[in-house]
Parts: C-alpha cells; sequence; structure tokens
C-alpha cells in the first residue's frame, strides 16, 4: 500500500450545513470562510449542501441560475485549492440552453472540476395540508450517472429535505443506504430559516457502515466532523459478506448512459 493510501485509509470529513441567505454574494463568502475552516480542522473531504449559493423555490432557480463555470463554481475552485481538499460543492442552478437543471459540482485539491452532475429525480411533493413543491415547474432533469474516483468510499448527499418529510425520512434514508451498501453516508442540508418559503429541516448527518450515526447537526449553521476510517469499513463488509453473496445468475444491476442505446 502507497503512503498515500495510507494516509486515505483514514481521514476527516467534513459536513458544512450554510445559512443560506437572498444576496449569492454573502452565501459563496461564508461557503469559502466554512471550508477553509473546515480544512483547519484537517478535513480533506468537504460537502456543501444542495442549493448553497441560493434560496430553494422555483421562484428562484431562473433568477440565481449560472453557466458552469461561473461564479460560484470559480468560488469552489478556488477554495479547493487554496485548501487542498476535494470539495463537493453541493449544488447550484444551472442554466444551459434555456434549461434549467439542478447541478452538483466536485473540485479535486488541484482546484480543477472533476465531476458535473446534473439531478436526476427531480423533487415533486403533494401533501394535502402540509406542503406542495414540485421542481419539475421549473428544473429539468439530468440525463446521466456521475461517479468521480478518489481513495475515499463514501455516499455524498446534498439535500434539502423540509419540516414534513424531514423528521420522516431523512435519518432513516441515510442509515438505510449506509446498511444497504456497506458504506459511510453523509448528507448535508442548508441550515434552517424559518422565514423563508421553503423551511429546511437542517440536521446534517454522518453515518457509518454499521448504520450508526456518528455526527449530527443541529437545525442551526455548523460544520460537523467525522473521522472516517476504511478498514473498519472492510471489516464490515468481511464479517456480513453481502457483496459476495449477489446471485448474478438471477439479476443484475445495469445503467443506460445519455447517448447509448
Amino acid at each position: 500500500m502507497s503512503t498515500l493510501a495510507k494516509v486515505m485509509s483514514k481521514f476527516r470529513l467534513a459536513v458544512v450545513q450554510l445559512q443560506v441567505s437572498s444576496v449569492k454574494a454573502d452565501n459563496l463568502s461564508r461557503a469559502r470562510r466554512l471550508v477553509r475552516e473546515a480544512a483547519g480542522q484537517g478535513s480533506k473531504v468537504v460537502l456543501l449542501p444542495e442549493c448553497f449559493n441560493s434560496p430553494y423555490g422555483t421562484s428562484f432557480f431562473s433568477r440565481y441560475a449560472e453557466n458552469i463555470p461561473g461564479e460560484s463554481t470559480q468560488v469552489l475552485s478556488e477554495a479547493a485549492k487554496e485548501n487542498e481538499v476535494y470539495l463537493v460543492g453541493g449544488s447550484i442552478p444551472e442554466e444551459d440552453g434555456g434549461k434549467l437543471y439542478n447541478t452538483c459540482t466536485v473540485f479535486g485539491p488541484d482546484g480543477e472540476m472533476i465531476l458535473k452532475h446534473r439531478k436526476i429525480h427531480l423533487f415533486d411533493i403533494d401533501v394535502p395540508g402540509k406542503i406542495r413543491f414540485q421542481e419539475s415547474e421549473t428544473l429539468s432533469p439530468g440525463s446521466s450517472l456521475s461517479l468521480f474516483d478518489t481513495r475515499c468510499q463514501l455516499l455524498v448527499y446534498p439535500g434539502a429535505f423540509n419540516m414534513t418529510t424531514g423528521p420522516a425520512h431523512w435519518e432513516l434514508l441515510q442509515r438505510g443506504r449506509a446498511l444497504d451498501n456497506q458504506v459511510y453516508v453523509a448528507t448535508a442540508s442548508p441550515a434552517r430559516d424559518e422565514a423563508a418559503s421553503y423551511v429546511a429541516w437542517g440536521h446534517s448527518t454522518v453515518v457509518n457502515p454499521w448504520g450508526e450515526v456518528i455526527s449530527k447537526a443541529g437545525p442551526e449553521e455548523a460544520v460537523i466532523y467525522a473521522d472516517i476510517d476504511l478498514q473498519y469499513l472492510a471489516d464490515i463488509r468481511q464479517q456480513i459478506p453481502i457483496t459476495s453473496q449477489r446471485r448474478d445468475d438471477l439479476y443484475a444491476v445495469t445503467s443506460v448512459q445519455e447517448g447509448s442505446s
């Protein structure tokens, strides 16, 4: 095992639960400051929340949308390079070809963009008497899966659950995905703003491969940390070897990428 691989078998993850305002410049400045704070605490991977540069709402997406590369991704690139971290840039409203997307970009420690992912499954909800919200009224879905290689093995989800789905589903889904896949799962929410048109649940979380919550924020702006141990992950997979017990003779998982027939 190389020295770098040994170092990255244990690394610190930071999840930034950002208080998003209506002023884009303030959001970008605060995100940059909190990435620097996270790196100062030894973090090698930093995760920002969904729609970190803009209020989350269908009436805001077109007003805050940018091309990529653009203002927000430039800030992300510089923050990743300055602090020598992998930076998962939450998401921003992206404009391209007359369409709007909910797009996540990821930057390496050299500041280069290593991934751009457009949200595939748009969030539409209509719970009578509680909440109605339809991303599909203004956003278009992405059309491809997105993967990037690092020496880190974890699932990261920038998300913005609300006061209805948050208490019911937020932690449950994370713990389920951690167990299903025997991986660490990290989720980043915007901080809660009771005055916003869409009130985020908050409670950004990190779950280990055993399904245990190992770090969790409250509703307010915060940076939470978790020390990721990939040897522990490997031990769990050896103790309960679900991947080696897959019945490839009975079923298979396939993906159809954009442009394929």
